[in-house]
């Protein structure tokens, strides 16, 4: 009888994992099956780059899983019932059974908690939402005022991308804590200066309590008005997986073993920012490629063993860097120990932006393999 795999989202984690699974289970009884809810791979840390107006390389998944064996099913997944093992989505073939399920849909922009945020912000965390804050920027010329939301790396880069590709356009940089804190001293310092370099203002310490049409209203009574505002304070998950049943933990993440097994339904894997996974020092995972690529591989690993009768070993995550851009030709690399706090190192400018393009095509080159 045919084993079937069920891989759910084609982003770093999950393209890894179907990749991986149909490399090690090159067998007749195993069939495996990717869905995903658009027709290509996005580099979700090139989305700053195309809502700035860049045009990305265009990479179809159908190119990507030449040769794999592998079966794509371009569809949102609208649903999984757990005792059916059945994944429901909004197209052909609406229904897909499962033998084992590799849960990665990944994340989008958490714009519940603040009112207004879903209506009236842009956000930059999936390809439409960096297409649409294109659009609206593009269409008033670049010009006006821009208030990003979240200083994270995704609310840093979308700034300094903003403000150097539209000179005329002011862009705000709006945090609730300090800029910078995860990153050591001479990070914190590079970075402030880069962001005064491309002229954008930051704003700290600073809760906002609402998203108008106008701008920001502030915790504080205060207000900061603004064309545009980008909201990239935080990430959520889908409700998929609580709605299924599935173990989940407050964040919505699927709480997992050490090989990222699913702790209430041992048929399901999950990897990426879908997974309750730990670092060293019992540190949540950090939500980027450079754990959702190895979670991807490790769970092709895992659930090739599990079907072979073999116990994989327990994952390690490990931590070297944080790469930002700053705009194309500058970048802060901040040198991390294992469990991501950071280093005293640091690399930056022209340097940086190379190293950060060599990494990131290096993953679409291993992603391709």
């Amino acid at each position: 009888m045919t084993h079937h795999i069920v891989v759910l989202g084609a982003g770093y984690a999950g393209l890894a994992a179907a990749k991986g699974a149909a490399r090690k289970l090159r067998r007749s009884d195993v069939r495996i099956t990717l869905v995903n809810a658009a027709g290509h791979f996005v580099e979700r840390v090139r989305l700053h780059q195309l809502a700035a107006g860049q045009r990305l390389k265009e990479l179809p998944l159908d190119k990507l899983l030449a040769g794999t064996g592998i079966e794509l099913v371009v569809a949102r997944v609208t649903a999984v019932d757990a005792a059916a093992r059945t994944v429901r989505v909004d197209s052909a073939p609406y229904a897909i059974g499962y033998d084992t399920l590799v849960y990665a849909l990944g994340s989008a922009a958490d714009t519940v908690p603040v009112p207004g945020a879903a209506a009236h912000a842009s956000a930059v965390a999936t390809y439409d939402d960096a297409a649409r804050l294109r659009e609206r920027t593009a269409g008033a010329g670049g010009q006006g005022s821009l208030v990003v939301t979240g200083a994270g790396l995704t609310g840093i880069e979308a700034a300094t991308e903003l403000a150097e590709a539209y000179p005329g356009l002011k862009v705000q940089l709006v945090t609730g804590g300090e800029l910078g804190a995860g990153l050591s001293e001479r990070g914190r310092r590079y970075l402030r200066a880069a962001l005064a370099r491309h002229g954008v203002a930051v704003r700290e310490h600073t809760r906002v309590a609402e998203v108008a049409a106008h701008g920001l209203v502030l915790a504080d009574g205060g207000e900061i008005p603004a064309d545009a505002v980008v909201w990239a304070a935080g990430f959520r998950v889908p409700d998929l997986a609580r709605e299924a049943g599935f173990a989940v933990d407050a964040r919505g993440l699927i709480t997992v073993d050490a090989t990222l097994r699913s702790t209430s339904h041992p048929e399901v894997f999950a990897a990426g920012d879908a997974a309750a996974a730990y670092g060293p020092g019992g540190a949540a995972s950090r939500m980027s490629c450079q754990t959702g690529l190895p979670m991807g591989a490790y769970v092709a690993g895992s659930v090739a063993a599990t079907l072979t009768g073999r116990t994989p070993k327990p994952l390690r995550l490990r931590y070297v860097w944080q790469n930002i851009s700053l705009g194309r030709r500058d970048g802060l690399t901040q040198f991390t120990r294992a469990d991501d706090a950071p280093r005293s190192g640091i690399l930056t400018g022209r340097a940086s932006a190379r190293f950060k393009e060599a990494v990131t095509r290096g993953t679409v080159l291993a992603l391709r393999r």
